[in-house]
């Protein structure tokens, strides 16, 4: 009996984690390629190997992926961003450096910026 009951457990717990994450309460919005100005001072949060989290306001985060492997995307880990002007688009490279390391990873490029909105209580 209690065979049956652990991986029940494990899933009970695995969903409530997921309702605590950055997109908790939120909505998508559409894809676009590129971030204003005024987006791109927004606090940038690496969430795991494939996620980038853009929040500048606490109403509107924007996620991002990257196009193809970025092996060193990982959490508690630096942006460095190479832009070309003043917006910030599918395609630019960024690397990533953690803070026990002057070596950075190798080049990635952003994928589409996709706005989440938290959707209004009632």
């Amino acid at each position: 009996m209690l065979k049956r009951l652990a991986p029940l457990a494990v899933l009970v717990f695995t969903l409530g984690a997921a309702d605590d994450g950055p997109l908790a309460g939120r909505v998508a919005g559409e894809p676009v390629e590129c971030l204003a100005n005024f987006e791109t001072n927004a606090t940038a949060q690496i969430i795991d190997a494939r996620t980038i989290a853009y929040s500048r306001t606490a109403n509107r985060t924007w996620i991002t992926h990257p196009q193809g492997a970025c092996t060193g995307l990982q959490p508690f880990r630096t942006l460095v961003v190479e832009r070309r002007g003043s917006q910030l688009c599918s395609g630019d490279r960024f690397r990533t450096i953690s803070a026990t390391s002057s070596v950075p990873s190798g080049q990635c490029r952003f994928g589409r910026f996709t706005p989440y909105d938290k959707v209004a209580s009632r």
